[in-house]
């Protein structure tokens, strides 16, 4: 059964999806301020890395992370603070994201 994951900028939630079907959400999130825009479109996930550290922030910690572009994935983090790009979600749902999303799932993020 595919997996599959999507992303309401605007409402503010993200939900898995199995065979076409929602089976995990919405859950709330956060993501990318002004000038670092979360993208837009059809991905898919990439990589996949249980404690990333951002080269880019300080090291930033970014547990569970679920990358769909170079750069920007779903990780643990500030559910009240915009990103830098990436998609934050509760320690519960992105470790749910982690274990649920393989590479080549297909990631759609709408405004």
């Amino acid at each position: 059964m595919t997996e599959g994951a999507c992303v309401d900028i605007s409402a503010k939630k993200a939900w898995l999806l199995a065979g076409g079907k929602v089976v995990y959400g919405p859950v709330p999130v956060t993501t990318g301020r002004p000038g670092y825009p979360t993208p837009t479109g059809k991905f898919q996930v990439i990589s996949k890395e249980k404690m990333h550290y951002s080269t880019e922030f300080n090291n930033a910690p970014m547990p569970n992370s679920v990358f769909f572009v170079p750069g920007d994935a779903f990780h643990t983090g500030s559910l009240s603070t915009p990103s830098h790009g990436c998609v934050h979600l509760s320690s519960a749902a992105s470790l749910k994201f982690f274990n649920t999303l393989s590479v080549g799932d297909p990631v759609q993020v709408v405004p």
